[in-house]
């Protein structure tokens, strides 16, 4: 009981606030909202609590403060590729970092060490998820130990077989990209791949839900919006709906070199990070405001072991730990830690992986 010490002491603003803050990123979906409830739990709650107000105190008080473990956690099942997506690293094979499958070992003792605290788990950072043939073992482990989980495919790789091992697999959240409605629009920017056989990867989830009679995973096709396919957005409703997929989710598109202007970006600006400005160039639309909340309470670990501040750092160069030469809990207040958030604190726009970053700019309000 030791570890629920001093739950009582959570005022009604913390405990809305870390209630607001699981609820905000998902819509209201019946089922999906009821099965992540139900992976809550006091401590977890207590968790989010301690990481919520430290990122306050830090931002009042200018000083990195950190109490508590990540309430998210993403982890890189591989960085292999079957795409060769043009704004991608994986799809460009131009990692300048190691490349690998992530081992169940590795994975295991990271699960171990941080379940008790962590509310929901991302199967994802580069590379397709399918390709490590250990996936989805790790993701019903995950599942044992009572984790949200979330893993975002190209679908490519979801034949009958590996759709039911999903359904099976106790996956909570399966998002399959489709960035297309037709075949020359999706690989305009999907390059290699078939939008065919992902229409039919997601036919055939839906139809292993239904003959396991599982309302997991909760399927959403992610459409990422870029000015080849900006026309065809109610189509992928339509489709989704033809299909029986549960959600549809716009995403904006990353694009690397934006200041002059890029193909891909999007002519109707609501779809777009980037704002076009007097002179014809570009700019994130987002002010980078000196604080983020990813820090407080999430972090990528990569399929080696390598814990890097989010999802924007994809070639692991702010590498703040390594699980293979420490447990979670010494890195996550260790010196380069707290050093980072520091660094966030006196001027993100000073950090490389910041300045073409949408996110950490507000949480709950």
């Amino acid at each position: 009981m030791s570890e629920y010490r001093g739950l009582s002491s959570i005022s009604p603003p913390q405990l809305f606030g870390c209630y607001y803050l699981i609820l905000v990123v998902m819509k209201f979906y019946r089922n999906d909202t009821l099965n992540f409830l139900g992976k809550l739990s006091l401590f977890r709650l207590w968790n989010a609590a301690k990481a919520l107000s430290s990122y306050y105190l830090s931002r009042w008080l200018g000083i990195p403060i950190q109490w508590g473990l990540p309430v998210t956690v993403s982890i890189e099942p591989t960085t292999a590729c079957n795409l060769r997506c043009p704004e991608c690293p994986s799809g460009l094979r131009a990692f300048t970092r190691p490349t690998g499958n992530l081992q169940e070992t590795l994975f295991r003792k990271a699960v171990d060490e941080l379940h008790p605290s962590l509310i929901y788990l991302i199967f994802y950072f580069q590379g397709e998820p399918y390709i490590n043939p250990r996936f989805l073992e790790m993701v019903s482990y995950a599942n044992r130990r009572g984790l949200y989980t979330i893993t975002s495919t190209n679908g490519h790789f979801l034949n009958e077989e590996n759709a039911r091992k999903t359904v099976e697999s106790g996956l909570d959240r399966l998002i399959i990209s489709i960035d297309g409605t037709t075949q020359d629009v999706y690989e305009s920017y999907r390059k290699e791949g078939q939008l065919e056989l992902v229409l039919q990867g997601a036919r055939n989830v839906v139809a292993a839900k239904r003959e396991l009679n599982s309302r997991k995973p909760h399927l959403i096709f992610q459409f990422l919006v870029v000015r080849p396919n900006e026309h065809q957005i109610p189509e992928v409703y339509r489709l989704a709906q033809e299909i029986g997929v549960d959600e549809v989710k716009l995403k904006t598109a990353q694009v690397y070199d934006y200041r002059n202007g890029n193909s891909l970006i999007p002519r109707e600006e609501k779809y777009s990070r980037y704002q076009r400005q007097a002179d014809g160039t570009y700019r994130v639309k987002n002010r980078l405001l000196n604080h983020c909340w990813k820090l407080w309470h999430s972090c990528v670990i990569t399929w080696d072991g390598r814990v890097v501040p989010c999802c924007f750092d994809k070639d692991a160069s702010h590498q703040l730990g390594n699980l293979r030469e420490q447990r979670f809990a010494e890195l996550w207040q260790d010196a380069p830690y707290r050093a980072f958030r520091q660094k966030i604190l006196k001027g993100r726009s000073q950090i490389d992986i910041c300045t073409n970053c949408t996110e950490g700019c507000k949480v709950w309000a």
